[in-house]
């Protein structure tokens, strides 16, 4: 039974109450604007779907057995217990309505709702399979903890079917892994799947040798880390293919299946690739929250579904609430973790000008963005940098790239224990996070199923009121 919506925001609040800001999203740019809002004189609360901050670049790395889920998504409630003004909630938005001001949420069967002064919308982008939707349950993406998780079952338990195989045929197939994008994200796992193929597992098994594993890495793109331009481009493709991963450019994906995918190349002809485990990395879509606000304000939406800002983030006609992050469209920012965290700080002081100093709206500054660089690693001891003009690639990159991560994480004892197993890991091929359990694999489909029971559970309730209603009406 579904309980009644309440409003968390004001059910508390003392009768001349303070500036009230809702923050959707703990990631980079809600955590950090809620951070900046510190000595405001405001009440925040930062409601997201998650009870975690999680730092995504490092994610691949919880994928391949490197780091603990722990280590990069510490828990939002600990980072922020010490704000006072904060009140964190772990809940999914439903519905923005935006000429009462109010958020819409829910937490399990709990419905709550959020009133606003202002709102920061920060809650990121999911992966896009460019409408093909039907890819995702047989070749997961990369933006959450349960990924990452499901992806590491599912790479460890290909090596443990193959094990035991009579078949060749499955056995070629178990040992075939596809990596869809030859983006940051999508090198990084390529390289990671191969060093742990050919280094970690290394003499642990009896009947196959693991670094037989084939590591295929295939982008509709014509060029490895496009972002970063031809020369760091090739240098991390000539590395990934020194590992043995093969490359495979203007290579559009057309369908996949439990067995493989199938693949069109540049002259029209459609080819397969028989593998069990394939990882999607090819593109991003904004939440849904933007085309909701959108729909009921003046701004647009791009194709990836990224909301038009204004140069003060925020959205056309209504100064009071801000976009920022991957939820953004601004003067092409890319969506990496610094323009969240930028445009979440920026949102914040803008708050807390009108707040406190009695600005107004019109007189924000545009906001702009300091580029502090790309980078991606591709191997142990190899990455790629770009910093304007400047560009790196090989041990120097691989260095500043571990520098910047641990600066980036959140907490002094993840920076420790990140350190102690990335030692562990360059020093002597361990991997201290190779565990894998079947519900990891096999979560995602018992979340289907149970989805799609209540949903036919949901109509027949709903069949069956309109049917006593009309037979009221009738007598």
């Amino acid at each position: 039974m579904t309980e009644p919506a309440f409003d968390q925001a004001t059910a508390n609040a003392p009768a001349s109450r303070r500036h009230r800001v809702v923050i959707i999203g703990s990631g980079f740019g809600g955590l950090f604007a809620a951070q900046q809002l510190e000595k405001a004189d405001v009440d925040v609360t930062l409601v997201a779907k998650t009870g975690h901050h999680l730092f995504q670049p490092l994610l691949y790395q919880v994928a391949t057995g490197i780091l603990s889920v722990g280590e990069i998504a510490p828990p939002t409630r600990l980072i922020l217990r010490d704000q006072k003004n904060v009140t964190c909630i772990l809940g999914d938005v439903n519905k923005i309505d935006v000429a009462a001001k109010t958020v819409y949420a829910s937490a399990g069967h709990i419905r709550f709702d959020l009133e606003y002064d202002s709102l920061i919308v920060a809650a990121g982008a999911n992966q896009s399979y460019f409408g093909n939707n039907h890819f995702e349950r047989w070749a997961p993406g990369m933006k959450t903890v349960d990924d990452a998780l499901e992806l590491r079952s599912r790479i460890l338990g290909c090596f443990e079917q193959a094990e035991v195989t009579e078949d060749d045929d499955e056995r070629r197939r178990l040992l075939t892994f596809i990596i869809v994008g030859a983006g940051p994200t999508g090198v990084e796992m390529a390289g990671q799947v191969a060093e742990l193929a050919q280094h970690t597992l290394k003499d642990t098994f009896r009947r196959i040798d693991p670094a037989s594993a084939r590591v295929i890495l295939l982008d509709a793109a014509p060029a490895v880390l496009p972002p970063f331009g031809n020369k760091l481009g090739n240098a991390a493709r000539a590395r990934l293919e020194k590992m043995g991963v093969e490359i495979q450019l203007n290579a559009m994906v057309t369908d996949v299946n439990a067995q493989g995918i199938e693949v069109k190349d540049p002259d029209g002809s459609v080819r397969r690739i028989d593998a069990t485990c394939k990882i999607w990395s090819a593109g991003v879509q904004a939440s849904s929250l933007g085309k909701m606000i959108a729909d009921q304000t003046e701004a647009e939406v791009d194709r990836a579904g990224r909301v038009l800002v204004g140069k003060d983030l925020s959205i056309p006609g209504h100064p009071e609430i801000f976009v920022v992050g991957d939820m953004m469209s601004l003067d092409k920012l890319p969506g990496v973790a610094q323009v969240a965290i930028q445009g979440g700080k920026y949102a914040a002081k803008q708050i807390m000008a009108e707040v406190e100093k009695g600005r107004s709206p019109a007189e924000r500054p545009p906001f702009k963005y300091f580029d502090k660089g790309s980078m991606a690693t591709v191997s142990r001891y190899s990455a790629v940098v770009k910093v304007g003009k400047l560009e790196i690639s090989g041990f120097i990159a691989w260095v500043m790239w571990l520098v910047v991560h641990l600066a980036y994480l959140v907490g002094f004892k993840n920076r420790l224990t990140t350190m102690f197993s990335w030692g562990m890991h360059m020093g002597g091929e361990h991997r201290s996070q190779l565990t894998s359990t079947q519900q990891w694999v096999y979560g995602r489909q018992a979340i289907e199923r149970v989805a799609a029971h209540e949903k036919a559970r949901s109509t027949e309730a709903s069949q069956a009121q309109t049917q006593e209603t009309a037979s009221v009406n009738q007598d």
